[in-house]
């Protein structure tokens, strides 16, 4: 399947305010390239409006050599070649991302055309992996930046010239954007869009695309569950943390589950942040929050929508304050922010 990037030949845009330029978006591809890397923010930039109606964006894709690049779908996205936009005018410069951006980072012809037109553009940026395309050619040296969760530890390692805030979704630092994995560049690209075209068209936007304007929270409130759930390669301690997620409201001390491993307090906490790289009070404040977080967002089956206390009753925090504790400790929103996000499923909502 080939897709081609509509043009758009519009200057000017006149709104209301002075004329204002159609910003240009350079988007960069390499064979691939995740699809919605793309395709995200791009129709962010695509159906932005300046104030009469007109477009605000015209979007160029571009690779090495140009003509199709095929994505990791295997969907083929027609590409401009880096010499063919040497006369072009650049706005807003993006690298796209995926696990080959890993592999495309060390691309000298990706790595010169950068360092070429970088300093000519207003602002440059990154979908997830993009920042470490960024990073190798040193366009992020001294800045803040975020990549997908799973791989801002690795990117902070590789890099330690790179502020690294692996919680965010995107970050600005100056001229820089870096967004956080793959979803996270249509917030990035909204955030664009409210810096240049202001709030109101922003949030036409986001309810348009059936979105939130800023994203309530970090990555963390997507990661928390799946870093458990994978920091232990051997699953030694998942028939334990199964008992726990099922007996969320016991006493779960350290004492109480070294018990029903038949360990030492002191063995068992070692044991456990070996095999899972948490201790085990952390290990039981995700369980209780993912479960809130079910309960909350609807997850769970029932008629009527529950009450922060009586969640908090169920889930073994006890208190609505102790629960707000740890949503804020691992969430970084409070748990009525969460059901208000959330938990639209609910009848009556």
């Amino acid at each position: 399947m080939n897709v081609n990037m509509p043009t758009n030949s519009a200057n000017i845009t006149d709104t209301g305010m002075g004329p204002v330029a159609v910003r240009h978006v350079v988007m960069v591809l390499f064979p691939a390239t995740k699809l919605l890397d793309v395709t995200g923010p791009l129709q962010v930039f695509h159906d932005a409006k300046a104030a009469d109606g007109s477009d605000a964006y015209r979007v160029s894709l571009v690779s090495e050599h140009g003509g199709p690049v095929t994505t990791d779908t295997g969907v083929r996205l027609e590409t401009r070649s880096f010499s063919g936009m040497a006369d072009a005018a650049i706005d807003i410069l993006l690298v796209s991302g995926g696990s080959s951006a890993l592999v495309a980072a060390g691309s000298s012809g990706l790595q010169a055309w950068l360092k070429e037109v970088i300093p000519h553009v207003a602002r440059y940026g990154s979908v997830c992996l993009g920042a470490f395309i960024l990073a190798r050619g040193g366009h992020l040296d001294g800045r803040r930046a975020v990549t997908h969760w799973a791989w801002c530890e690795q990117l902070a390692a590789q890099y330690p010239q790179v502020s690294v805030e692996p919680d965010a979704i995107y970050t600005v630092d100056g001229a820089v954007w870096t967004s956080a994995g793959v979803s996270a560049g249509i917030d990035m690209a909204l955030g664009m869009v409210e810096r240049d075209l202001g709030r109101v068209e922003a949030l036409r936007l986001a309810r348009s695309l059936v979105l939130y304007l800023k994203r309530p929270g970090g990555q963390s409130q997507f990661s928390a569950s799946l870093e458990r759930q994978t920091g232990s390669a051997t699953g030694r301690f998942d028939r334990l943390d199964a008992w726990i997620r099922a007996h969320v409201t016991a006493d779960l001390s350290v004492s109480r589950l070294a018990a029903q491993v038949a360990m030492s307090e002191r063995t068992f906490a070692r044991s456990y942040r070996a095999a899972t790289g948490i201790s085990p009070a952390r290990a039981v404040e995700m369980m209780r929050v993912d479960l809130a977080c079910e309960m909350l967002g609807g997850e769970q089956q029932g008629r009527d929508r529950p009450s922060i206390k009586q969640v908090a009753a169920d889930t073994g925090f006890g208190t609505e304050e102790r629960m707000r504790r740890a949503f804020q400790r691992q969430k970084g929103i409070a748990p009525s922010a969460w059901q208000a996000h959330f938990g639209e499923r609910w009848s009556g909502d």
